[in-house]
């Protein structure tokens, strides 16, 4: 299946980048960024390795998770199945109030 990156997934992935390029430096920053590459490309081979989320509002419900391979496994990448592709729909920490904010813009949070 082919991978595509959502507006909203590329804004997150840039916003954490950055986090860590400031907090920890370029090294670690690049390294969550093939974390992120590496987990899609799982995901790409393997789409129903994420469980459906659960949510009940109408825009996510169809959305599935699955967390960033190691050291990065507190983020979560959400995704859905879409005309034969996987589409990454947004990526952030699990320790978020998810449903009310996977909802909000990227620049919300």
């Amino acid at each position: 299946m082919s991978v595509r990156k959502a507006d909203d997934f590329i804004a997150d992935v840039e916003r954490q980048f950055d986090w860590y390029l400031t907090k920890a430096g370029g090294e670690i920053a690049d390294r969550y960024l093939d974390a992120v590459e590496a987990t899609c490309r799982l995901l790409g081979q393997h789409p129903n390795l994420g469980p459906c989320g659960g949510f009940t509002h109408p825009l996510l419900r169809e959305w599935r998770f699955f967390l960033v391979s190691r050291p990065f496994n507190q983020h979560i990448l959400f995704y859905e199945l879409a005309s034969g592709d996987i589409v990454m729909r947004r990526t952030m920490r699990g320790q978020r109030e998810l449903p009310r904010r996977l909802l909000e813009a990227p620049s919300a949070q």
